[in-house]
């Protein structure tokens, strides 16, 4: 009778851990070169908070929010910089970096909805179609955040190790 091969234990990764076995040298890759476009999209965009764009960025800081219109504009913008550096620098704790870009993400989101509830132009997007369009991406850039870190990875896992 013949002996079946015994199947080595694959320990299950933790949160920030180097690419399992049989995650491929080009997935990880592919992921962080993501994380690196991802990260100087922000700190690209958290620059033009704070000089180009400035006024631009004014068009999605709703009206009902109770604060200076431009202190929201900076502040965000200094949180995208932080974060897209955090991006492009970080290698530790990237998995918790990962859910605090997808929560930004999330956080300026009623901004988006501000600007196309009211119609405002901005950005070049001046028909609510445009707009609204715009609206689709954000998830988007909710899961490419995710992605990219390995956030999402680590939460699946733990979800099987959890069974």
């Amino acid at each position: 009778m013949a002996q079946s091969p015994v199947q080595p234990h694959r320990p299950v990764p933790t949160p920030g851990s180097p690419p399992a076995p049989g995650d491929s040298r080009l997935r990880s890759g592919v992921r962080t070169a993501g994380r690196m476009l991802l990260g100087g999209f922000l700190l690209l965009a958290g620059v033009s908070h704070l000089g180009w764009a400035r006024e631009a960025f004014h068009a999605q800081v709703p009206p009902w929010l109770p604060l200076d219109v431009d202190f929201v504009v900076v502040a965000s913008g200094l949180v995208e910089i932080g974060l897209g550096v955090g991006l492009l620098l970080i290698r530790r704790r990237r998995v918790a970096l990962g859910w605090l870009v997808a929560a930004f993400f999330v956080a300026v989101f009623p901004g988006n909805i501000s600007q196309f509830a009211t119609g405002t132009d901005s950005f070049g997007l001046n028909s609510d179609t445009s707009r609204g369009i715009r609206l689709l991406f954000q998830p988007l850039l909710v899961l490419w955040a995710l992605w990219s870190t390995g956030a999402w990875r680590a939460w699946r896992m733990s979800r099987r190790a959890g069974r």
